[in-house]
């Protein structure tokens, strides 16, 4: 989930996130204009900056699904792709899934069997 503080739009419009751990700051231009992300800019920057660097921005919380029998897992900003992804592995492999949404909303569930 992508917190609407991290991304404060300047004068111009376009918005900014920032990162703590990397000590920077970024404006969106290029998501705007290059990638035509328009209103999930915020959200592609964040999926990239978690591919290439292994943490999210500041205030960036994802949706966490993580098998209980085997290493796969992932993470996601929306819960309907994190979901989908839960309820298939578990379907496939018979193995359980935990499934944890952001920071402060909600509490965690299994989905599949153990």
């Amino acid at each position: 989930m992508v917190d609407d503080t991290v991304a404060d739009a300047p004068e111009d419009g376009v918005p900014t996130v920032t990162c703590s751990r990397c000590d920077r700051e970024w404006t969106l231009h290029f998501e705007l204009d290059e990638l035509y992300a328009g209103n999930r800019a915020v959200e592609q920057f964040a999926i990239d900056h978690e591919r290439h660097t292994g943490h999210f921005p500041d205030d960036v919380t994802p949706w966490v699904a993580d098998c209980r029998q085997c290493p796969d897992g992932d993470r996601y900003l929306e819960e309907r792709p994190a979901r989908r992804w839960a309820e298939t592995h578990a379907r496939h492999t018979g193995h359980s899934v935990d499934f944890r949404p952001p920071a402060d909303e909600g509490s965690a569930e299994r989905i599949g069997e153990e």
